[in-house]
């Protein structure tokens, strides 16, 4: 276990295994922990990545809530990627990870060499959807206030974390779950590395965005996994492993 200071805050992450880098990212309000079946089946070809989002898990939960935004999440992917040596990495997440792995290409392209998209949708183009959405983000971020952890959901990604108190969720949930542009949805037709788009078959949630997605990048690969919800790679471990693995090997030598 180790930790990456960031300007005084504190970022939890793990290296396993050696080869081509691959930066997994968890989903909102999960850990690093949700990765631990993808770790043990990749660690042996690739050098796997993991991390705690700020506010979650073993990082650091700032008490300004200036220090949560997707500009400072991209910043620290960057750091994490600069800090293992890596010039260029598979960069891959799921949920509010996905995202932030597009927007993570959006603002370092030469940094990305595949992108792996999970159960995840890229953003509103229009101002009204987006308000909505941040509605609920900020409900959240209200709810987390005021019940603490035990307003986290019952989901199966969630129940593996651990958290030390909710005061991170809530400001995750205002300053990087919440979206301020439509910066991100409109990257993706200048999306040119290998892509590989996945969606659980009843995270009925995000199918619409997962064909959004697959149709706007160019040469992307599409996956559905049967049975599987909204954490695919939980529910369905040897199926996701196999359509990870399967798109990994067929990315152009590094």
């Amino acid at each position: 276990m180790a930790k990456l200071d960031r300007n005084g805050v504190a970022i939890h992450y793990e290296v396993h295994g050696s080869g081509p880098t691959l930066l997994l990212s968890h989903g909102y309000s999960s850990t690093s922990r949700m990765w631990d079946g993808q770790v043990a089946a990749l660690k042996d070809r690739y050098q796997v990545v993991v991390w705690d989002f700020r506010g979650h898990g073993e990082s650091d939960y700032p008490a300004d809530g200036t220090q949560y935004s997707e500009a400072l999440t991209v910043g620290d992917m960057l750091a994490l990627l600069d800090t293992v040596g890596a010039k260029q990495a598979i960069v891959a997440g799921l949920s509010l990870g996905g995202y932030m792995s597009l927007a993570f290409h959006a603002s370092h392209p030469d940094r990305v060499r595949a992108l792996m998209l999970f159960d995840t949708g890229p953003g509103f183009k229009k101002d009204e959807a987006r308000a909505k959405w941040n509605e609920t983000a900020h409900k959240r971020a209200a709810d987390f206030d005021a019940r603490g952890l035990t307003a986290l959901n019952s989901s199966d990604e969630v129940r593996l974390t651990r958290h030390r108190d909710a005061t991170g969720l809530a400001g995750s949930a205002r300053g990087m779950l919440a979206q301020e542009n439509d910066r991100v949805i409109q990257s993706l037709d200048k999306i040119a590395v290998p892509t590989l788009v996945l969606v659980g078959a009843d995270d009925t949630n995000f199918l619409a965005a997962t064909d959004y997605m697959a149709a706007k990048i160019k040469g992307s690969t599409k996956a559905v996994i049967p049975g599987a919800g909204h954490a695919a790679n939980l529910h369905q471990p040897a199926l996701f492993n196999q359509a990870v693995e399967a798109f990994l090997a067929r990315l152009p030598a590094a």
